[in-house]
């Protein structure tokens, strides 16, 4: 790729949305100050707009109550959540996921899937994940065996036609 000018890697860092397993926060800001930052220093908003923005998200990530609390006061499953909402509240075209829902509990991954499903509209979705219920629905699937692409479908495909998958499943 060489190397990107500071505008092009801006260009994409405002088209993706991002969550990794082990968050990404930032310790020293507060749970709202926490996306904020993505509303302020990626899409360029103003203070009041990115702060009512970012406590509309906690809201629906479950976390309006912890707005005022640093990364340290959070339980994992929180941090979690925290850094999913910092990448929906920018809105972006594209969402990356890499196995960041790992910490949560199944009845919070099952009302969170439902809540990232009505945020992300028509964006692409990424998922990387270890857990077959968070992909059941997913349009289309990619599993991987020691690096290597095994199968490709719908749920209901790859539990007729792949077997690494079936046994995952199952």
């Amino acid at each position: 790729l060489g190397r990107m000018h500071r505008h092009q890697l801006h260009r994409i860092r405002t088209r993706l949305g991002m969550v990794f397993q082990d968050f990404n926060l930032f310790d020293h800001l507060n749970a709202l100050d926490n996306i904020t930052i993505a509303l302020r220093k990626v899409k360029g908003i103003g203070k009041i707009e990115a702060a009512e923005r970012a406590r509309l998200e906690l809201e629906q990530v479950g976390l309006g109550d912890k707005a005022d609390l640093y990364p340290a006061q959070l339980s994992g499953g929180q941090k979690q959540r925290l850094a999913i909402a910092r990448a929906l509240v920018k809105k972006p075209p594209i969402y990356i996921f890499d196995d960041c829902l790992s910490a949560l509990d199944f009845k919070t991954d099952l009302a969170l899937r439902k809540a990232l499903k009505k945020e992300t509209g028509e964006s692409t979705m990424i998922i990387v994940t270890q857990r077959v219920a968070t992909i059941k629905n997913a349009e289309q699937i990619i599993v991987l065996n020691n690096g290597e692409i095994v199968g490709t479908g719908t749920h209901p495909e790859l539990m007729k036609t792949c077997e690494t998958y079936r046994e995952i499943a199952l």
